[in-house]
């Protein structure tokens, strides 16, 4: 399952606060760019069962991450960070080979 730091829990029960609804996230990877695969990080409105998905557990708030897309997250980290003007989720996957020039796309 994939880790959070600190400052990215924070952040995901932060904006489920904003939100004024929702139990979680979920993420997962799409194809596209140049590399190969992007992630995708959503966030959850319901906590319907469903067995296609692995579960975390947090305090206040679930992980769901599809049974097909597990692969890709094995040791991954989820953190905020904040660059110049940019701020947001960033996914630190030691599994990944390689990165597009513009970071949008990865490849394991």
């Amino acid at each position: 399952m994939i880790k959070l730091t600190d400052i990215a829990l924070e952040k995901v029960r932060l904006n489920l606060k904003k939100r004024g609804r929702g139990i979680g996230i979920r993420v997962g990877v799409k194809t596209t760019g140049c590399s190969g695969l992007a992630y995708v990080l959503e966030y959850l409105d319901d906590n319907k069962f469903d067995p296609s998905c692995d579960v975390g557990v947090y305090p206040d708030f679930v992980i769901k991450i599809s049974n097909k897309d597990r692969i890709y997250f094995k040791n991954v980290t989820l953190d905020w960070v904040k660059k110049g003007l940019n701020e947001g989720f960033e996914f630190i996957n030691p599994n990944e080979i390689a990165r597009c020039g513009c970071g949008e796309s990865f490849k394991i």
